[in-house]
């Protein structure tokens, strides 16, 4: 790392980016409601998708300035057909390498993984209802996916399971998520359901870090809810009930936002950088770096015009605001 790239990844109020989630493809093998719009998306054409190699070059590249962790994101990840040779070759650089996935395909990876250094899962779960799953993915894989997540706990795997709540949909299983982490060393966690594109989203439909709180005080006694201690750049805000073997989290996005510890920047399939989860604006890396130009230069630049809260949406009522169409649809970020 030169002296003169040694900040490009703190922005001007002092937060350290360490963290890069890589889109390795903008497909799935799901079609869940809030992530891509009813009729789907326009997909990049593949010319415009970084290849393996290019992937390897561009996050060699924030390695080498300061990144020690990446989480590979989709679409479905482990749908792209070099999945297993990205993750191969992201292995060897000093980092922690990650994943979420919607678990449908895990177990054609379990070796992989293990191969690659992967300790930790994120495999996304909205249901513990078949015809609910099935409404809310247009597809049926709900066991499928519940016996891998059983497989990669027994295969000594950390598993979270990211579940996004909406009102009136799955807003009544938060106990019976909660309840899964008794036997089951998960680690559920609860997500407040966000704006994008074709996601239909609203206020409505919005379950709150407060009322998922109030819901779990209605369940179980004061004692038995233990708060866990946050690590500084935690997303969320995690809990345990006494003797269960798991926790639970929340992240509240929407209601109690964490930008002050933020320390994650983005890279979607096509590679453009974005510098916030709701940020309308892109950077282009891929063009650059065919170009042969360095990338240096425009990493610093966007991480410099990061805002403090989420894009300027710095109170509830802006949020509420948010036009969902000014950015991509989720599935195209990659979360």
């Amino acid at each position: 790392m030169t002296k003169s790239n040694a900040n490009i990844l703190t922005d001007i109020f002092g937060r350290k980016h360490n963290y890069l989630r890589i889109s390795l493809t903008e497909r799935c093998n799901l079609r869940c409601t809030y992530c891509m719009p009813a009729d789907g998306i326009q997909l990049s054409p593949k010319s415009h998708i970084m290849t393996y190699e290019e992937i390897y070059t561009i996050a060699k590249e924030f390695v080498d300035n300061g990144v020690t962790k990446i989480r590979l994101t989709g679409g479905e990840p482990l749908v792209r057909k070099d999945a297993a040779l990205i993750m191969e070759k992201l292995a060897s650089l000093p980092i922690q390498l990650t994943l979420t996935t919607n678990g449908v395909i895990v177990d054609k990876f379990i070796d992989h993984f293990k191969k690659c250094g992967i300790k930790t899962l994120n495999v996304s779960l909205d249901s513990l209802d078949t015809s609910k799953n099935k409404e809310i993915t247009r597809r049926s894989y709900f066991e499928k996916v519940y016996q891998n997540i059983i497989l990669l706990v027994n295969e000594g795997f950390q598993v979270k399971v990211n579940c996004v709540l909406m009102k009136g949909f799955n807003d009544n299983e938060i106990i019976d998520f909660i309840n899964l982490s008794k036997e089951l060393p998960i680690h559920v966690r609860f997500i407040e359901f966000m704006p994008f594109d074709g996601n239909q989203w609203n206020m409505d439909k919005l379950v709150s870090l407060k009322e998922i709180l109030s819901e779990v005080h209605s369940n179980f006694k004061e004692n038995e809810i233990i708060k866990l201690k946050d690590a500084p750049n935690d997303t969320t805000k995690s809990y345990q009930i006494t003797g269960y073997k798991g926790t639970f989290a929340i992240i509240s996005s929407v209601t109690n936002p964490f930008c002050d510890g933020c320390n994650r920047i983005r890279l979607t399939a096509n590679g453009q950088i974005k510098n916030c989860l709701f940020s309308s604006t892109e950077s282009d890396l891929l063009t650059p770096l065919r170009a042969g130009k360095s990338i240096a230069p425009i990493i610093q630049k966007t991480i410099q015009a990061k805002l403090k809260i989420r894009n300027g949406m710095d109170t509830l009522d802006k949020f509420k605001q948010v036009d969902g169409h000014n950015n991509r649809s989720m599935i195209a970020i990659g979360g």
